[in-house]
């Protein structure tokens, strides 16, 4: 029998409850972490929140009404938190939810992903972004802001509200997959790809270290807009060392989120206008 008992699993730290206290200001308040009876932000008066575990939950049954027991079997899940619990960000794999892309050089299989973030300090907005991972080298990429459920913590936010929103939600990964496969039919031989990504990522160095895992991922995949899309993702999926964009050693609390900032990072420049134009490439 298939086990879907819970996909996201949250450490005990992180299932206390939220009270507010007032500040010394009028207009603020500190936001309690009933657990350890600790202030673990100052908000406006208008700010409201669910707790992580009420949040999570909600999404998580969410998730489960629109997926098949199947789909929801062996789940991949990572939890991260940042801000002393005070943030968290889920990322939840669906290995069963796949479609396989194929290139000149290889076969890879593209699995489902969910990324799920959720703030009780008022740094971070509730979001659910839809995505995709791929299998061969754990890259995996969010999706552009059409099909991103998101919510900020204001005193009209209602969990019941947000969940309505993610059920309504864009979440056609098989015609995102289908858009991969397509992105790997895409050759670019000839074409000036270092130029393109100058254009893309805005930045001079580090364009020159991209264009560098752009021609890694040639070496396995072929040059195609794929393998262009999985040097971008290979950026927001790792931070040592292996792809030449080591972050500073800064704790895992940093880390996190700075991974998280990586991922919105690539998910503009697959939403840009120089990298939609190669899709128009013979």
């Amino acid at each position: 029998m298939l086990d879907t008992k819970r996909l996201i699993e949250l450490d005990d730290n992180l299932l206390f409850d939220i009270g507010y206290e007032k500040t010394r200001l009028p207009t603020k308040k500190y936001v309690i972490n009933k657990q350890t009876d600790t202030p673990v932000g100052i908000v406006g008066n208008s700010f409201n929140t669910a707790s992580h575990k009420d949040f999570i939950d909600r999404v998580e049954q969410t998730i489960k009404e629109n997926r098949t027991p199947y789909e929801l079997f062996d789940a991949r899940v990572k939890v991260s938190t940042a801000k002393n619990n005070a943030v968290i960000i889920a990322d939840v794999t669906l290995p069963n939810v796949n479609k396989t892309v194929v290139t000149d050089l290889m076969t890879t299989t593209i699995c489902e992903r969910f990324i799920i973030t959720h703030g009780v300090d008022g740094s971070m907005s509730n979001q659910v972004f839809f995505g995709a991972i791929d299998d061969y080298c754990t890259n995996g990429r969010i999706k552009g802001e059409y099909d991103t459920v998101k919510r900020k913590n204001t005193s009209r936010f209602s969990v019941d509200v947000f969940v309505n929103e993610l059920q309504n939600a864009k979440q056609d990964f098989y015609a995102e997959s289908e858009r991969l496969q397509e992105w790997a039919n895409i050759k670019l031989d000839g074409v000036d790809v270092a130029d393109i990504i100058k254009g893309i990522v805005k930045s001079d160095r580090k364009a020159e270290k991209m264009n560098a895992l752009y021609q890694h991922e040639v070496s396995n995949r072929g040059a195609n807009v794929f393998a262009l899309y999985s040097a971008f993702t290979n950026y927001s999926s790792y931070a040592d060392e292996r792809n030449g964009f080591k972050l500073k050693e800064m704790g895992n609390d940093t880390e996190s989120l700075s991974m998280w900032a990586r991922e919105q990072e690539v998910s503009k420049w697959i939403s840009s206008n120089e990298f939609k134009k190669l899709e128009l490439v013979a």
